[in-house]
């Protein structure tokens, strides 16, 4: 049985799609990251960094329990427990493993970012700026690659796949209305299309989706203090002089 930590995030999202291709038996346990619930010590215990999503492996080798944090972990120690979504091969492999990179180190980061400064700083044009101009970027290199390999790691189907259409899907339900180049019709993108189309059909995604959609959440109800400690700002603040 694996454990999944979970709230909604699309990184959540990119482990449940995962779980759900491979048909492993899992359970979702909730955690109220808008009431703080991850700074407790249960929390911190499973991830000292305080995110979700962490899964913890009931089943692992040996019959421990295996507790992994960051979600591009989560995805390479699934994939490597099932045998499915990444290759063994090296070349074929690293393929795989640099398009998640690419989702890990820059398409996550960036949209996220970008997603916290049109929604809650607007104002702060150099922000928005340069977040609208690296998310820009980034669909335009997702599609050329897409204008050349069927997915993201090449032929197959994988884990680069997994963790990256979870942001394009939440970038398109959030901005598709007011910004036309995440807008699920993409135009300009037409490889971006394909696949984000194709993933969509697959069983798979379907329920992934679909259960993401349906996890609790207090967003909408956190008060003031408890949005300045998520966001870490206000009397959350930190600075390096101190």
């Amino acid at each position: 049985m694996i454990e999944l930590f979970a709230s909604t995030s699309p990184n959540v999202t990119k482990v449940i799609l995962m779980l759900e291709e491979t048909g492993l038996d899992y359970k979702i346990t909730p955690v109220d990251v808008h009431r703080g619930e991850q700074y407790g010590q249960v929390f911190q215990a499973l991830n000292p960094n305080g995110k979700v999503p962490v899964i913890a492996d009931h089943d692992a080798a040996g019959g421990a329990t295996m507790t992994i944090f960051e979600s591009g972990a989560i995805l390479m120690y699934l994939a490597e427990k099932t045998g499915h979504l990444l290759t063994v091969e090296p070349m074929e492999r690293y393929q795989v493993v640099q398009w998640l990179m690419i989702q890990m180190a820059g398409v996550g980061p960036n949209f996220g970012q970008f997603n916290h400064f049109v929604r809650y700083a607007a104002k702060e044009q150099y922000s928005v700026d340069r977040f609208t101009s690296e998310v820009r970027r980034l669909y335009d290199l997702l599609d050329a690659r897409l204008g050349e390999a069927r997915f993201l790691g090449g032929y197959a189907y994988s884990i680069a796949d997994v963790a990256t259409v979870p942001w394009i899907r939440v970038q398109a339900k959030l901005f598709g209305a007011t910004h036309r180049v995440l807008n699920f019709g993409w135009p300009e993108h037409p490889h971006l299309r394909r696949w984000f189309e194709a993933i969509l059909e697959r069983p798979a995604a379907k329920r992934a989706f679909s259960i993401s959609e349906n996890l609790p959440s207090h967003q909408h109800e956190a008060t003031q203090e408890e949005r300045d400690r998520y966001f870490a700002r206000g009397q959350y603040a930190q600075t390096l002089d101190r």
